[in-house]
């Protein structure tokens, strides 16, 4: 790791959201940089500002009220599509997602990952992969880039069927926007598919079509939770189990 240490790195791990091997680098380095550790303290000290000014247990319920009331849904396959005011993904817990003003920077042991929250009954929670959702939780996706400059998410429920979520439409991967936790601008209402959803992050350097990698998703043999794909693509999975 050279350079300035970018405010989102530092972000992530004061957030302990990077990778063990990353966050103990990240930790080397700051016993050598003053400026760093002012930064991160900085950092420290207007995160815990901001909740005392806006705790989670107040905000969520609220601005998930105003979400619900602003939604407009669409069905699409087995989800219901729900748009809403930009502050839905502060209702989600995303509050501390900052852009990376160093550019694309892609970190040793920072790889591209799914972040996953979940609002049910006024609640907001992150989830962990392989987590238990049911019929009308509310999910919001997000993804970290971590360098990689072009993606697509998607989704395979029990039933096999596969589901666009970046982008809803098309036949080219989108550019991904650089920083931490980039939330999708939309969230979806779980509905009754059976067993289990599992979302995709595919990304790679360079422009690719859709469809190869839609097809090896509709191939995938039950049970299989990695893609058959060309070394020149990286993924990430998150399983969400149906009860």
């Amino acid at each position: 790791m050279n350079g300035r240490i970018p405010d989102w790195m530092l972000e992530r791990y004061a957030l302990g959201e990077l990778p063990e091997d990353a966050r103990a680098e990240l930790g080397r380095r700051l016993e050598e940089d003053a400026e760093a550790r002012a930064r991160l303290a900085a950092l420290e000290a207007e995160n815990r500002d901001f909740l005392a000014r806006h705790p989670p247990s107040e905000m969520g319920p609220r601005i998930l009220a105003r979400l619900h009331a602003e939604a407009r849904p669409r069905n699409t396959g087995h989800f219901r599509l729900v748009y809403a005011a930009a502050a839905a993904s502060l209702a989600l817990g995303l509050f501390f997602a900052l852009e990376n003003d160093d550019g694309e920077v892609r970190t040793k042991g920072l790889l591209p990952s799914l972040v996953v929250h979940r609002s049910v009954d006024g609640r907001v929670e992150r989830l962990v992969d392989g987590a238990t959702a049911g019929e009308g939780d509310l999910v919001q996706l997000s993804y970290v880039a971590a360098g990689r400059r072009f993606g697509v998410i998607f989704s395979i429920d029990g039933a096999g069927e596969v589901s666009l979520h970046l982008p809803l439409r098309g036949v080219e991967a989108v550019p991904l926007e650089p920083g931490s936790a980039v939330a999708l601008s939309h969230a979806y209402e779980l509905d009754d598919a059976p067993a289990f959803e599992r979302f995709f992050f595919v990304v790679s350097d360079a422009p690719f079509r859709l469809s190869p990698i839609l097809e090896a998703a509709r191939s995938l043999p039950e049970g299989e939770s990695r893609l058959p794909l060309p070394g020149d693509f990286e993924q990430a999975t998150f399983l969400l189990r149906k009860p």
